[in-house]
Formats: structure tokens, C-alpha cells, sequence
């Protein structure tokens, strides 16, 4: 799908697709419903899916992945109904795509393309383009000698200048440099991007108690923000409806507050270089004091999703804090006991609709708890002029006592440990006095 078309989704052709998967051995995709996460995956990117086809496989063939037979049969199907384009569930070699290109006479692209499309589609911040763009350039770099068209030349309409004049120069060794230069580029952009918010990131959770929403694509993420805050989220029943991280106060009541930031949604066979080029907008997520794994129960795949899930956390480094499961959608489900599994398997995990707005209320709760830590009623001692610590203190406990001398300010306040940390950790010169 054409860069012009990405840039006014207004203009977007709608493209007729047939869907084509080869299923071989660890399939970890919907037996029951091989194609549905491509039929939806899709629809996203503006495609209209007109027909569907599927081969079961020990090993894929080196030539076109599926059979020479399948492969005529889906030229005979684009043929036979006008089809635009041919998109396979599996990722093809350039070579593999080169080959069924040739026979079946229209454009093919695999399940990572029609996932950096449907990413270059939706981005909007600066930062999601860059790494929507870095991510784009990596998958067609070994895959020039295979494309239909080349990146614009970078000595096109200008004089020849040193170190392009080579008589062996070919245009294909021209568009690598050209990718290599820009992907150079790209990457350097997106590490100062990184480090600024790294920084922001922590300066933020210095401050404050920080809570990321996780899970996979379509879970209910940005519902959920959305009524829970002030947001204003993105929300849509398709898939990678977010694509850029939204930071906003969570007001839990009694004057405590967190900051909670809705991310990306993960999917199955994410591609790696976009997990990895998206390390900057998950950093709230990697960052977090606490995850709040948004889960579909009402899915039928809801298991394997929390299991994409979880990988994608560790790819990234967010496997240290807290985690509490959230299954979301509870008005969706068909049958009660597909809930009952998961509060067996998962006592702590909370029941909700982020929707409807039930059980919001116990999460609220429950987010409370793990930002105070276990409540004590403790004296602590700061000195006067440390007026920021008497401040943080004040607002985040609650004070029974307060006794002042020359120097200092002694208060008896019940207070959560790690509440207590998150001020010790801000610099707060706090003494805790034994009785």
C-alpha cells in the first residue's frame, strides 16, 4: 500500500484482498479460525478481504512457501475476481514474494508489510513517524533487489558529483546507500528522542505514583483510559487503534493521584524491528511502578494473547514491577465459566468493563493499595527549611501530629511504605523516630 496513499486516509483505494495462509507445525493462531487475526489486521489497513485460502504444511517451499498448486490456484482466483492484492499471514523471503508475484500478476505483501502499513497509517506524533519509518526501511532494505519500484535516486537531476561517478555503479547498490544513510539517520534522531524521554520519564516518577496500560491490540486499553481520566484517547473496535503513548492524571479520590498512560497494542508475530524502534513510546510502559495488563477475556484467543503479551514485556525490559491482570469486556462474554478459568488460574486478576464501567471501581481500589504499599502509622522528622519535603509529605499522608522546634518538624502521620520510598527517592531528607 502506496506511501501517497498513507498520507490522506481520505484517499485511500479500498483494495480488493484475498487472504492466504500456510499453516504449519506450532500454529499458534486461532485453529478454528486460522485467518481471522489477517481478516481483521485487513480491514484496519482499508482493505475489503473478497476471498480466502489456506494450506497445511510440514515446512514451507523454498521458491513461493506454499505449493506450485496453491500458487496457481490463487493466480487463477485474481484472475477470476479482479483481486489487487495478495496478503499472506506468514512473512515471505523477497524472493518468495518475487516468485508469486510473477505468477499470479498482482502485488503480494506479507503479514510484517500490512502491520508497517497499518502503523504508517495511523501514526500522528513526530516520534511514531520516525520509528514507523525506521521500522519501514529495515524490512525493504533486503528486499530492494524485489521491489517494484526504487526509492528517487539521491544523484537524480543533480550533477555527478565524488564517490557516485564509479563505472560500476548500479542503482541497487544507490537505494542501500541511500537506506543505510537513512536508517543512520533515523536511528540517531530516535536515541535522542529516547534519552529525552527517558529523562522526562523519570523525572515524572519522582513525582509520581506511575501506572502503563499494556495488552494486546483491540483489549480495551484506550477505553479504559478514557474513563479513568481526562483523556482523550483514540478508541475504535480495530485493531492498533493507538499507536502513540497518552500520559494523563488519574484522579483516584481522597486526594491521591497517579499518572496512567494508555500504549501501543501488541499482536501476534509483531514484527521484531518494530518492537524494537518502538522502545521510546513503551518506555512508560518500561518505566512503570505498576502494569495493568488489559486483557479481552470475551476473546477466543484471549490465552494466547496474554501470552504474546508477556513475551513483548520481556523483549522490552518490563518484566520487574507489579503486574495485575484486568479482564476486560466481562459484558461480551457468552459463557460464564470462560471467566471462571481465568480468576482460577489468576486469583488477584480484577473482572471489568471498562465499557459499561463495572468493576472500575475495585480497580480503582486496588491501584490505591499497591501505590500507598502497607499502611503505617509512623513519626517522621524533616527539617524546616526542607519546605518541598514537608509539602510531598503533607499530601501524600495522612498527618494525626505535628511538633515543631528550631530546627525541625516532627510528624506522627499514617502513611503507605511505598509512599514513604517514592519520597525518599525524590531526595526528601526524612528521619523515621522510634519510640
Amino acid at each position: 500500500m502506496e506511501q501517497g496513499k498513507r498520507e490522506n486516509k481520505s484517499t485511500v483505494v479500498r483494495e480488493s484482498a484475498l487472504l492466504v495462509a500456510c499453516l504449519l507445525p506450532g500454529f499458534n493462531g486461532d485453529p478454528h479460525d486460522p485467518l481471522g487475526e489477517l481478516r481483521s489486521l485487513a480491514d484496519t489497513a482499508g482493505a475489503i478481504v473478497v476471498d480466502e485460502l489456506m494450506q497445511n504444511k510440514h515446512k514451507p517451499e523454498a521458491k513461493t512457501f506454499i505449493g506450485k498448486g496453491k500458487v496457481s490456484e490463487i493466480a487463477e482466483m485474481v484472475r477470476a475476481r479482479g483481486i489487487d492484492v495478495v496478503i499472506f499471514d506468514n512473512d515471505l523471503s523477497p524472493s518468495q514474494i518475487g516468485n508469486i508475484e510473477e505468477v499470479v500478476g498482482c502485488k503480494v505483501i506479507d503479514r510484517s508489510e500490512l502491520i508497517l502499513d497499518i502503523f504508517a497509517a495511523r501514526a500522528r506524533t513526530h516520534e511514531a513517524k520516525l520509528q514507523v519509518e525506521l521500522a519501514q526501511l529495515q524490512y525493504t532494505y533486503p528486499r530492494l533487489r524485489a521491489m517494484w519500484t526504487h526509492l528517487e535516486r539521491i544523484v537524480g537531476g543533480s550533477p555527478t558529483g565524488i564517490g557516485t561517478r564509479g563505472p560500476g555503479e548500479q542503482q541497487l547498490e544507490i537505494d542501500r546507500r541511500i537506506v543505510q544513510h537513512k536508517v543512520s539517520e533515523l536511528r540517531l534522531e530516535i536515541k535522542e528522542n529516547l534519552g529525552r524521554k527517558q529523562r522526562e520519564v523519570a523525572a515524572r516518577n519522582k513525582d509520581f505514583f506511575t501506572v502503563g496500560l499494556v495488552g494486546y491490540t483491540n483489549a480495551g486499553k484506550s477505553t479504559l483510559f478514557n474513563t479513568s481520566t481526562d483523556g482523550d484517547a483514540y478508541a475504535d473496535d480495530k485493531l492498533f487503534a493507538t499507536l502513540s503513548t497518552r500520559t494523563r492524571r488519574w484522579d483516584l479520590g481522597g486526594g491521591d493521584t497517579v499518572m496512567l498512560s494508555d500504549t501501543v497494542g501488541f499482536v501476534r508475530d509483531l514484527p521484531h524491528h518494530l518492537v524494537a524502534s518502538f522502545r521510546a513510546t513503551l518506555e512508560e510502559a518500561i518505566h512503570s511502578d505498576l502494569l495493568l495488563i488489559v486483557l479481552d477475556v470475551s476473546h477466543p484467543r484471549a490465552q494466547q494473547q496474554l501470552q504474546t503479551v508477556t513475551e513483548v514485556l520481556g523483549e522490552i525490559g518490563a518484566d520487574k514491577q507489579k503486574r495485575l491482570l484486568v479482564l476486560n469486556k466481562i459484558d461480551k462474554i457468552e459463557h460464564n465459566a470462560d471467566l471462571l478459568v481465568f480468576q482460577k488460574k489468576f486469583p488477584e486478576a480484577l473482572a471489568i468493563s471498562a465499557k459499561s464501567g463495572v468493576g472500575v471501581a475495585e480497580l480503582v481500589e486496588r491501584v490505591r493499595r499497591e501505590m500507598k504499599g502497607d499502611m503505617r502509622q509512623m513519626r517522621l522528622a524533616m527539617k524546616l527549611r526542607d519546605g518541598r519535603a514537608i509539602n510531598l509529605l503533607e499530601s501524600r499522608a495522612q498527618v494525626l501530629d505535628r511538633q515543631y522546634s528550631d530546627e525541625e518538624v516532627v510528624m506522627s502521620v499514617l502513611i503507605g511504605t511505598r509512599q514513604l520510598d517514592q519520597l525518599r527517592a525524590t531526595g526528601a531528607a526524612i528521619r523515621e523516630l522510634k519510640d
